[in-house]
């Protein structure tokens, strides 16, 4: 954070990349809710593995009973929803094994989710994995890294909140 931003009363949050792969702009989504950010600003995945870690310190505030999502209010405010694959809610839970539930208190780098990301290919989903910040109204300045390849290190959202 710099100086005028401290003066100003302001606090630049990360969200980290919740898997390991290649990020690209939510404009490469095929589904128009991720792709058109009606949902709110983020990046997608295209993910190298299977294993969905938090991407910042916060509490679970929803897993999907299918396992496919998982939405987080992290410690800062941003309320992020990461879909693990398109349409993948139709395969009612097969290939996705849930590590946390409803109220879990999570800190960055914990398992969320495990996928058998191959299994879900074969099956003709997408496995690309949008990473939304939903709450994008109580931000600004979003600035998203896309174009690279991405480890759980990796910052892939900074955002100013007010």
């Amino acid at each position: 954070m710099g100086f005028f931003d401290k003066l100003m009363g302001k606090k630049e949050i990360r969200i980290f990349a919740p898997m390991e792969g290649e990020c690209v702009p939510l404009s490469e989504v095929s589904d128009p809710t991720f792709g058109e950010e009606i949902l709110g600003k983020g990046v997608a995945i295209r993910p190298a593995n299977g294993r969905v870690v938090a991407p910042a310190d916060a509490e679970v505030s929803t897993v999907f009973p299918t396992g496919h999502a998982v939405a987080l209010t992290t410690e800062d405010g941003a309320e992020l929803l990461i879909h693990v694959g398109l349409d993948t809610v139709r395969l009612d839970g097969k290939y996705y094994t849930k590590h946390v539930e409803t109220g879990d208190k999570v800190k960055k780098g914990d398992l969320l989710l495990e996928v058998d990301l191959d299994s879900v290919a074969k099956e003709g989903y997408d496995t690309i994995t949008p990473v939304i910040i939903c709450n994008t109204e109580a931000f600004e300045n979003i600035h998203t890294e896309t174009g690279r390849t991405v480890d759980l290190q990796s910052a892939v959202i900074t955002a100013m909140k007010a």
